[in-house]
This record gives C-alpha cells, sequence and structure tokens, in this order.
C-alpha cells in the first residue's frame, strides 16, 4: 500500500518507517527539517517537508503523495522541541505536542476526507493516565484519566481530542505505552543516573511500557489489517514505580533511586509526578494480541531495559 507517515523523522516514525518498506509498502514520510530527509531516504521513504500546523502544507503534502492510508504520528515531545521533561509545568513543556493533537489531527483528518483515503491511523497513549478508580490495570473499554484536577489536564484533552476525532471517521487509534528503546528514553536515564529521578511514597502508581520496535511492529499489523478502533498498545507486564524504577536504575548502571515523600515531591516536581508514582493505572495488550495477532519481541520491560542498558 502507498502509506503516509504524518511525523517520519520522530523516534516512532524512524523505527516505523523501515518496517512498513520491508513489508513491501511504499512510504511517503514528512519531517518539519529538510537535514533530516536523507535520513528517510536512507530508511527507504521519500522524505517531505511539511509543516504538521499548516493546513495549506498538510493538504498539499497528502494530496501530492495520494495514499491509501495515513499514519499519524506528529509530537513534538522530544528535548529538542519540547525541552527537559518538566511534570511541574507539564501543560507548557506538552504545548507544541497538544497542537499536534489536535490542530495536527484535524488538519491530517480534512487532507484525508480531501483526497479520499479512507484508513486512517493516529498514536495515541495508555502508560499511567488510566483512570483512578478499580484495578490497576485497564482495558480498552474503560476511560482514560483526564486530570481534571492538575496541569496534566490539556495534553489529556489533546489525547482525548485524537482519539473522538479519529474514531469518528473509523479510523484507528493506538495507545502506546510509554516508549523506551533507541532515543527514546535517553533523557529518563539521564535523570535516574543524577538521582534526579526518586521513588515517591510507597511508588505504587503502576506503568505500561512498550519498545519501540514492538510499538511499530503493531503498527504495521493496524495497517495491514485496516484494523477499527482503539487498541492498547503496551507490553505484557503493567508495574507499580517501585518495581521498573529501581529495576532501570540497575541497568543503567545507576544508584538505587533515592525515595522522597510525597508531600516533598508534590513541592519539587508537582502533582501530576506524584499522582503517576502514586496512583497511576497501567493497561492491558490482550485485545492487540488477540485481534492483531500481535507477538512481541520485548514482552517485558525487564528484558528490553536489560539488553538496552546493559
Amino acid at each position: 500500500m502507498r502509506v503516509f507517515v504524518a511525523g517520519g523523522s520522530g523516534v516512532m516514525g524512524r523505527r516505523l518507517v523501515p518496517q512498513l518498506v520491508a513489508a513491501g509498502h511504499q512510504v511517503t514520510a514528512t519531517t518539519t527539517n529538510s537535514a533530516k530527509l536523507g535520513l528517510l531516504a536512507q530508511l527507504g521513504a521519500e522524505g517531505v517537508v511539511m509543516d504538521g500546523l499548516d493546513a495549506a502544507s498538510v493538504g498539499e503534502t497528502v494530496a501530492k503523495a495520494a495514499p491509501e492510508v495515513i499514519v499519524h504520528q506528529m509530537t513534538a515531545i522530544a528535548p529538542v522541541h519540547a525541552g527537559k521533561p518538566d511534570f511541574r509545568h507539564m501543560d507548557r513543556w506538552f504545548a507544541p505536542t497538544v497542537r499536534l493533537r489536535t490542530e495536527g489531527t484535524d488538519h491530517l483528518l480534512a487532507a484525508a476526507e480531501a483526497t479520499g483515503v479512507t484508513h486512517f491511523i493516529a498514536q495515541g497513549y495508555a502508560s499511567w493516565n488510566g483512570i483512578r478508580e478499580g484495578g490497576w490495570v485497564k482495558t480498552e473499554e474503560d476511560p482514560l484519566d483526564p486530570h481534571t484536577d492538575s496541569v496534566a489536564r490539556v495534553g489529556m484533552a489533546a489525547i482525548l481530542h485524537v482519539e473522538e476525532a479519529v474514531l469518528r471517521v473509523d479510523g484507528t487509534v493506538l495507545r502506546y505505552g510509554a516508549f523506551y528503546g533507541p532515543g527514546a528514553s535517553d533523557d529518563q536515564v539521564e535523570l535516574i543516573r543524577k538521582r534526579q529521578f526518586p521513588l515517591v511514597g510507597a511508588s505504587t502508581g503502576y506503568s505500561s511500557w512498550v519498545h519501540l520496535d514492538d510499538a511499530a511492529g503493531a503498527t504495521v499489523l493496524a495497517v495491514e489489517q485496516r484494523a477499527k478502533g482503539v487498541f492498547n498498545i503496551v507490553d505484557d507486564e503493567p508495574a507499580p514505580a517501585s518495581e521498573w524504577l529501581p529495576y532501570l536504575a540497575t541497568c543503567a548502571g545507576a544508584k538505587r533511586p533515592m525515595r522522597v515523600p510525597a508531600w516533598l515531591a508534590r513541592l519539587l516536581a508537582g502533582d501530576v509526578a506524584v499522582t503517576m508514582m502514586t496512583e497511576g493505572r497501567g493497561f492491558s495488550n490482550a485485545k492487540a494480541k488477540r485481534e492483531l495477532g500481535w507477538n512481541l519481541s520485548y514482552p517485558s520491560w525487564r528484558k528490553g531495559f536489560k539488553e538496552g542498558l546493559t
């Protein structure tokens, strides 16, 4: 198929494009930086420069590519775009990505309608943001937490916008867990090595992870099967911070993370960091494995962290 990957030069796109090409698809991949066109060519795609926040740029680029499938991977979370992670001011930290998940999504959907593209896949998020009630592991039937009580509410509203807009056109939302793998978690590892990523309270909050290559593999399946609906693209082992954070530190060759009380973490890092570490809900991948036939190379973050950092 002719596949259009918006955000093809990003951390996820750089793992996705080669898998699509290897599967025999013709890929057009976008970047905002012309210096990355050579990289996209090396990955096997036709690289094009596109501004996802400019409706005309999106419309013209999609029309020229004439794709059969659009895969929306546009974010601006990387430090080069958003700066260092800042949970205290998450609304400011995520502001560029919020625009891409709202305005950018709308521009891509409009271009899809104008050019007759019938299959649309978009990046969602499912790591620690399950609804904070009931059990610690959520399915696609459970709502995401809007976090209306914190600065995360703007980012969570943008994620909800993606889901509502894409599902209205019978598209697919892939709720990826927290990415790790080449280039995806370097900022977190750096903080851990500097002992600036502590355990908070009992650290009972759950998170879900997914290796970039497994996330890309699930995306290829969604493209080829023209899957519809919402899928949690996470590994087999949602886990509390009290388990994954010390293990990640060990794999990174760092000292065991310090432990700080919730009240102090709230002063230092804000409410979102405390919620994530103490109340977060992880996600189940049963639907994706069952309906997409998804098999993971890294079924647990334990294997992925160890192989990637030791």
